[in-house]
């Protein structure tokens, strides 16, 4: 199947190289950088070493860049769509497993989880992880074990649901959407590693306010919506 690797990046100037890397090493996907109007040189380190890129004129955030990416992939007559973060932490080697359950049809998203066969560790961090799983839990009856993993694959089924509605975020309120009209999703199990540039957006005061956001949009918003007939 035609594969595309969306890769977000917003002032990821020392870490979208060696992520770019990774992926043209381990895999023989296509791949698009999202510049998210960043205000660092990562527009120029796509430029100088020739990347794929397309530059937004503005900052959207990360939303409206898997959008744009779920766009372009449908233009361009992917049949999966892959999530990839751009701050180096995920590894390119775990997307054919990925990939692999799409192809075989096991799923309609696949993600790839942390903590399939290994238990969450016990921290301040995971807590908010652990009340996302355990909302989900409750919402959709079905279990989701790294519901903020960055690392996805969507089929076209998925990928069309982007297209037609744009409220759609690569968060975990989605993961309900999707699972609420039906789709299948399968964890598989990768390994992740720790930023080495840059910080993470998702500072105390953001990571709350994020919190409360997926709560509130998990149960009073997609736990509501309406499966397909």
């Amino acid at each position: 199947m035609k594969t595309l690797i969306i890769v977000p990046a917003y002032n990821e100037e020392l870490n979208i190289k060696k992520t770019i890397e990774d992926i043209t090493k381990q895999t023989n996907y296509d791949y698009i950088i999202i510049n998210d109007c960043s205000k660092d040189k990562t527009k120029k380190v796509c430029e100088e070493n020739n990347f794929d890129c397309l530059s937004l004129p503005i900052n959207y955030g990360l939303t409206s860049g898997i959008q744009v990416g779920m766009k372009y992939a449908n233009q361009k007559g992917y049949d999966i769509a892959i999530q990839f973060d751009g701050d180096g932490q995920h590894s390119a080697k775990y997307l054919k497993d990925l990939v692999e359950q799409i192809e075989n049809k096991e799923c309609n998203i696949a993600i790839g989880s942390r903590f399939v066969e290994e238990k969450k560790p016990k921290s301040m961090r995971m807590l908010g992880s652990m009340l996302i799983s355990l909302v989900i839990k409750i919402t959709t009856f079905q279990t989701i074990k790294d519901p903020t993993s960055g690392m996805r694959a969507y089929d076209k089924t998925a990928i069309q649901e982007f297209i037609n509605n744009a409220s759609l975020t690569p968060e975990p309120d989605t993961l309900v959407y999707m699972l609420k009209k039906k789709m299948k999703i399968k964890e598989v199990q990768v390994k992740m590693q720790e930023r080495e540039f840059g910080e993470s957006y998702l500072k105390p005061m953001q990571a709350a306010k994020y919190m409360i956001n997926m709560f509130f949009s998990i149960i009073f918003i997609r736990a509501i919506t309406r499966g397909k007939k």
